[in-house]
């Protein structure tokens, strides 16, 4: 039995193989990229670091729109250094050389810069947000501390100055609910233990792009 093949059927031929091959690739490297941000995220989750921290992982895929042979797939965290400091589990110290001043809950969230903009509490930040002064604690054997005396913890849980107004508008002192709050507690250096594994989903990952590449193949 005898074949014959034109040249202008065997070009057909070959881009129609070339694009079922792009199409393939490209579906699956998009599967991909989309199961490993969801592992990256539920293992952030798992680790009980938050929602927020989780939504930093972020995927692509490139070409964004339209097939290829060479797609790749990108996903990365938007937050690398705290990720990374819990992947490895790292020490922490003061790139001073002096203390690392943790919050209590008392402290609150944010604070002042010298502008008057808000940003992550310190000790300098939430003495120009409160108008109040810290002082310092030593304990020999023990983390030293940043307290506020005379003042009081709101409904919230905040410390806040025990001042009061007058109705002539006078600042007097309360005498009830007046203590010594700790706002901040010092210590020389944290170490995070690791709490996740970054490189163990990837290699996961990367071991499932063949069976989605035939699971995509039409």
């Amino acid at each position: 039995m005898r074949f014959s093949l034109k040249a202008d059927d065997l070009t057909r031929g070959l881009k129609s193989a070339e694009g079922d091959v792009a199409r393939s690739v490209t579906a699956a490297m998009r599967r991909a990229a989309e199961g490993m941000k969801g592992d990256l995220r539920a293992d952030v989750l798992d680790a009980g670091l938050g929602q927020r921290l989780a939504n930093t992982w972020r995927g692509r895929t490139f070409p964004e729109n339209g097939a290829s042979i060479e797609a790749a797939a990108f996903v990365w965290s938007k937050a690398p250094n705290i990720v990374d400091a819990f992947d490895r589990g790292v020490t922490i110290r003061s790139n001073r050389g002096f203390w690392l001043a943790i919050p209590t809950p008392a402290a609150g969230k944010m604070g002042l810069t010298s502008t008057g903009a808000r940003k992550r509490i310190m000790p300098g930040g939430w003495e120009r947000r409160t108008g109040m002064r810290l002082r310092f604690v030593y304990r020999r054997g023990a983390p030293s501390l940043l307290v506020a005396d005379n003042a009081r913890l709101t409904k919230r849980g905040l410390a806040r100055a025990n001042t009061g107004r007058s109705r002539g508008g006078a600042t007097y002192t309360r005498l009830a609910g007046r203590s010594t709050v700790v706002v901040f507690i010092l210590v020389s250096q944290v170490t995070l233990r690791r709490r996740l594994d970054i490189d163990g989903i990837a290699q996961r990952w990367a071991a499932r792009v063949g069976p989605l590449l035939v699971q995509n193949w039409r």
